[in-house]
């Protein structure tokens, strides 16, 4: 194996030489053809994809797209600067080639970096051969007339410089000299012409990055009047930072980081919260240190906690930005965490909210806030968090038995921001061994199996534990649970087995976890310190993805063409129809793109070249095997990510190691985490929507009727007048005589589908759900009414009824909750699961309601989008058009 240090060169000159080829070619669009199937590919993204798989060789696969999804989601259109402030010191500057590379680095795999640069050093040479003397008070540079004549020639030459080797490297870059910043004398008499910011426009910023270049300025300023002003580089970065609130801050300077004063020792994380008071009593922290450190807290205190400071060099900024452990110094706020023997030292309250917050079992209505504060008496146990309480856990210890953690509870800021293993860290330190559960569908499962010794899952959950290696103990220990109730089911008898991650390469195995909240001057080996960044609410992608559609010849395939032509972050590059082929693409507005048939050998090719990201098989059932073996086949020979595969058809949906993508009930980061996706049917989401709610109250068989438009019984091919062929619906309007016919009386395909997935939200040992329904066709187009009628264990209202359907969607922008029963019009067409005329018999005991979507859109194709969405790291619903 080749030393790290060897490695990273390696890749560096690697990275160079695909910089330089990518800079050549200049990221244009080609068009390459392979037997006619080959769509449109971007060069750019085929550079991305080179870079992104470059920067695996300076850290893991999972951490580096970890930290790209973090930092690509940190912008938006409407705020593209708020992934980071880059601050340029003179003497990298001299560096240049170096700098040039690192940022093309960022550029590469789509990151926009606000890049401010100084001259000092440059300054100073230029100074001394005209004869200048400097003048310095309090460590400012007096800025006579002369001085800022110079200045300026000599940042104007540095910042041409800069853009100059960027564009060499093909990356795009804009000189930004002046218009950015409006300063006042900080003290005329004292300083001369220097100025003190008052003022950050930030547009023609935003302008450079909306167009496709990096925005590179100097620290220049003008007065209200016009008058040019020298403003020290740090302190303009500062200023910039304080308006634009971006995710990092990055210092590079030649050094590469903060250095003990005594031992020489790079400084390796500083948590202000806890460190910043010890730091400043320590000797050796004086002058330029003490000022600096004094900058970055009053700078971090403006900031977001999500922001944070790096101290890097140039060479080291693409470790110090994708890795957990990183390579500079980095300076965060940071929290403090706790560990407390009861309640009061956090509060009742408190604890109370994140358990109905986010307790899953709460959530699900398995057992009660109450419940779980009863059950915390029954043996000693710790609260291990942080202040925020961003990550609560419980480990219950009672005297000579082995631990068990009954609650780890983190938001999505405590995952993102490495809390969850900080916290973790502070409990192996308690207990040598320990065991937990969780939901087999917990959206976080991939952190628990990455920190186990062993593992397995039973009845939807998951068994975990570590620091035992010995079956038999596993049981015995299992065993003694049961005995005395410690965990919430029996587990026996034990099968372990190794969790996915063992059975990796030991090279592709994460971090073993990350640092603790402390200044250390060396790191722990295989430590890793995290970041603390969290994502904003916008897309958590805006990575544009290549798709292929095979069976777009139907309703649902060219209601998917209408919505991926109105994604902002999808390109359509192939769609495949046996019938079509030849002909150009309806409905898709993008650009040009004709229809292929693509054979099962194209589908493999194409998968192991990579030449999409995912494909939609919206094909009838039974069709689609052969497509996604093939695409399995050219998975198994691809370098890289594999793609993604959502499938339309039934011929999947259950199927293991597939996953049911109906993300309102099931979850959205099982969703995430696949690559392979059952979309629902359309019947069986609107049935399992309407009974998931009640899923804990249900008595006895719920009764469905459904009404369809046409539509949904499928087309046929034929021809229009042209000749072109087209499709027809196997049933019209005429063929019902304008009534409806119903069909599939017993063993619909939906039935067994609700039923078998609505099953999974039932508590363990529970008998499997069971539906009865009966479809019909309607003379409409398109449109499912379907009725449910549902008997009650116990009496419900109808007021508690919809307050348990509000409880269970609220935040799912695809449902819509109203009191008067589903019309058509509130159905077709829209991108929503509408439900209304929540009605109880007068008894009691039987609840009735109308639920209602498209079968096209909810049903099929928009479900599908979302689904898509959720695969490939966008906002679930980007591209879908809630409110038409």
């Amino acid at each position: 194996m080749l030393p790290a240090a060897t490695a990273s060169r390696l890749s560096i000159r690697v990275a160079r030489q695909a910089i330089i080829v990518g800079g050549q070619r200049r990221a244009a669009v080609s068009a390459v053809r392979r037997r006619d199937i080959r769509g449109i590919q971007s060069v750019a993204q085929t550079d991305r994809d080179t870079i992104t798989r470059l920067l695996y060789s300076i850290g893991t696969k999972r951490e580096v797209e970890r930290h790209l999804r973090i930092f690509s989601s940190s912008s938006h259109p409407s705020q593209p600067a708020k992934f980071a402030v880059i601050k340029v010191g003179g003497a990298v500057l001299a560096q240049l080639d170096e700098l040039a590379l690192s940022l093309s680095f960022l550029y590469r795999v789509g990151l926009y970096p606000v890049v401010l640069h100084g001259a000092g050093p440059q300054l100073n040479d230029i100074m001394d051969r005209e004869g200048v003397v400097p003048d310095y008070i309090d460590g400012i540079r007096v800025t006579d007339a002369k001085t800022l004549q110079i200045a300026r020639r000599v940042f104007l030459e540095e910042n041409l410089k800069l853009v100059g080797a960027l564009e060499k490297l093909g990356t795009r870059a804009r000189p930004i000299t002046s218009g950015v910043f409006t300063a006042d004398y900080l003290d005329k008499e004292k300083y001369g012409l220097v100025g003190k910011i008052t003022k950050i426009d930030k547009r023609p910023l935003e302008a450079s990055i909306r167009a496709g270049a990096l925005p590179i300025l100097t620290s220049l300023a003008e007065s209200p009047d016009g008058q040019i002003l020298n403003v020290n580089a740090d302190i303009a970065a500062g200023e910039l930072a304080k308006e634009l609130e971006p995710m990092k801050i990055v210092f590079l300077n030649d050094k590469g980081g903060m250095f003990h004063g005594v031992t020489g020792e790079k400084l390796d994380v500083i948590n202000l919260d806890e460190d910043f008071d010890n730091l400043m009593k320590e000797p050796w922290v004086k002058y330029g240190t003490k000022l600096k450190l004094r900058e970055f807290k009053e700078l971090l205190d403006h900031l977001p906690r999500s922001s944070s400071v790096a101290v890097i060099s140039a060479a080291s900024l693409q470790k110090e930005l994708f890795t957990d452990s990183g390579a500079g110094t980095l300076i965060r706020r940071g929290y403090k965490l706790f560990k407390h023997s009861d309640l009061t030292g956090i509060g009742a309250d408190r604890f109370r909210q994140v358990l109905h917050d986010r307790d899953p079992d709460v959530l699900a209505g398995f057992s009660s806030v109450t419940g779980v504060l009863n059950d915390l008496k029954k043996t000693p146990f710790t609260l291990y968090g942080d202040e925020p309480l961003d990550v609560i856990a419980v480990v219950s210890h009672p005297e000579g038995e082995t631990p068990v953690m009954t609650k780890l509870l983190s938001s999505r800021s405590g995952v993102l921001n490495n809390v969850m293993d900080n916290v973790f860290n502070a409990i192996k330190k308690d207990h040598r061994k320990l065991f937990w559960t969780t939901h087999a569908e917990d959206e976080n499962r991939a952190w628990h199996f990455e920190r186990a010794d062993g593992s397995f899952t039973r009845a939807g959950r998951s068994l975990f534990w570590y620091g035992v290696q010995d079956v038999a103990e596993v049981e015995r220990t299992v065993k003694e649970f049961d005995a005395k109730g410690r965990i919430e089911r029996s587990y026996l008898p034990v099968g372990p087995s190794a969790p996915p991650h063992r059975a990796a390469p030991a090279a592709a195995a994460a971090p073993a976890g990350s640092k603790a909240y402390s200044t250390l001057a060396r790191r722990v080996p295989g430590s890793s310190r995290g970041y603390a960044t969290a994502a904003n609410t916008g897309p958590v992608s805006t990575e544009i993805k290549r798709v292929g559609l095979i069976g777009a010849r139907g309703y649902t395939g060219q209601a998917l063409t209408t919505l991926l032509s109105g994604h902002p972050h999808i390109d359509l590059t192939h769609v495949s129809s046996r019938q079509l082929a030849g002909y150009p693409l309806k409905g898709y507005t993008k650009h040009a793109i004709d229809y292929t048939n693509l054979s099962h050998e194209d589908v493999q090719q194409m998968e192991k070249s990579g030449e999409v990201d995912a494909w939609i098989m919206a094909l009838p059932n039974g069709v689609c095997k052969p497509f996604v073996d093939a695409v399995d086949r050219g998975a198994a020979e691809r370098t890289g990510e594999k793609s993604v595969i959502i499938d339309l058809s039934a011929d999947y949906r259950f199927e293991k190691g597939w996953t049911y993508g109906l993300p309102e009930l099931y979850g959205r980061e099982s969703v995430r985490a696949s690559k392979r996706i059952s979309n629902p049917g359309c019947y069986a989401t609107s049935a399992q929507m309407l009974i998931a709610p009640l899923i804990n109250h249900v008595a006895g068989l719920p009764t469905f009727f459904g009404l369809s438009g046409y539509s949904g019984a499928g087309t046929l091919p034929a021809t229009d007048p042209d000749g072109r062929p087209t499709t027809v619906p196997k049933v019209t309007p005429e063929s019902l005589k304008h009534g409806v016919k119903p069909y599939s009386l017993t063993d619909h395909i939906h039935e067994r589908e609700a039923g078998f997935h609505l099953s999974e939200l039932l508590p363990a040992g529970s008998a499997p759900v069971k539906i009865a329904f009966v479809p019909a066709v309607a003379p409409w187009f398109s449109g499912i009414v379907s009725t449910v009628s549902i008997p009650l264990k116990s009496k419900l209202t109808a007021r508690e009824v919809i307050a348990l359907f509000e409880e269970k969607y609220s935040g799912d922008k695809l449902v819509r909750i109203i009191k008067e029963v589903p019309q058509l019009p509130d159905i077709e067409n829209k991108h929503t699961w509408t439900v209304g005329g929540f009605q109880v018999h007068s008894d009691g005991d039987r609840v009735v309601i109308v639920g209602g979507l498209d079968n096209l859109l909810k049903g099929a194709a928009t479900q599908c989008i979302q689904n898509l969405n959720l695969a490939l790291g966008y906002d679930e619903y980007e591209g879908i058009p809630i409110d038409a």
